[in-house]
């Protein structure tokens, strides 16, 4: 009886691990690049889309004719983001980036008064030079196929800025920034899908509007009192 147990355990493994070994060995495909990963360094560029937001605090402030203003950003507008990449491979599974990339995009405004409801809308172009530097943590390659996250820091200069609006930006900005894509390896390049999510930490409406020649345009200036940016980046990484 002995016997018969231990031979029917023995045949049972031997068919389950037959059909694991035929469906492992089913799942395994040619790889492209076996050893891409195993570069110290590595360059590359990437172009995509963005749309750009400003998360606006409001003052609350009454003009000298009693009027109060609001803003809001009704829509968004997507804008262009090309750059290039510069990887550093840490170990097997961390690497450190460094992807300067220009993103080419305005805000459009609306501004709306509290009593009459009169709207003003104005878009402000902001044209950003960003310097993202990235920790990228990839999990296991599966056939040709490598799912990663990766979050960071950047600070970005904003090169668009044109001065006589109704709302000015400033000059610098900084932030963090969080993603996430897919490796994918094709026979000469990796091509990587991948989408970040941008968040500002520095107050960047400018408040010291000398440029302005009519007193009376200071007040959508006046009506917020803080703003910091927004990003969301869809980006297609050529490596």
């Amino acid at each position: 009886m002995v016997n018969k147990t231990l031979k029917r355990f023995i045949l049972t493994v031997s068919i389950l691990g037959m059909v694991v070994g035929g469906v492992v060995a089913q799942k395994q495909r040619p790889k492209n690049q076996p050893y891409a990963d195993m570069k110290r360094y590595h360059l590359g560029f990437h172009i995509g889309l963005h749309t750009q937001d400003l998360i606006m605090s409001h003052s609350g402030a009454v003009t000298t004719d009693g009027e109060t203003w609001f803003a809001e950003i009704p829509s968004y507008a997507p804008g262009l983001s090309v750059g290039v990449i510069g990887d550093l491979a840490i170990n097997q599974y961390l690497n450190l980036r460094l992807t300067p990339t220009v993103h080419f995009g305005n805000k459009d405004f609306t501004f709306i008064e509290q009593e009459t409801q009169e709207q003003v809308i104005t878009t402000v172009r902001s044209n950003y030079i960003s310097f993202p530097l990235d920790l990228k943590y990839s999990s296991y390659r599966l056939n040709n196929f490598r799912p990663y996250m990766l979050g960071g820091i950047y600070a970005a200069l904003d090169v668009g800025r044109k001065k006589g609006n109704p709302l000015l930006m400033k000059g610098l900005d900084y932030g963090v920034e969080v993603g996430f894509g897919c490796d994918t390896y094709l026979p000469f390049f990796k091509f990587c899908p991948e989408i970040k999510f941008c968040f500002g930490l520095a107050d960047v409406v400018e408040k010291n509007r000398v440029d302005l020649i009519h007193e009376t345009d200071r007040k959508y200036t006046q009506a917020l009192s803080r703003g910091v940016t927004r990003m969301i980046v869809l980006t297609f990484n050529f490596e």
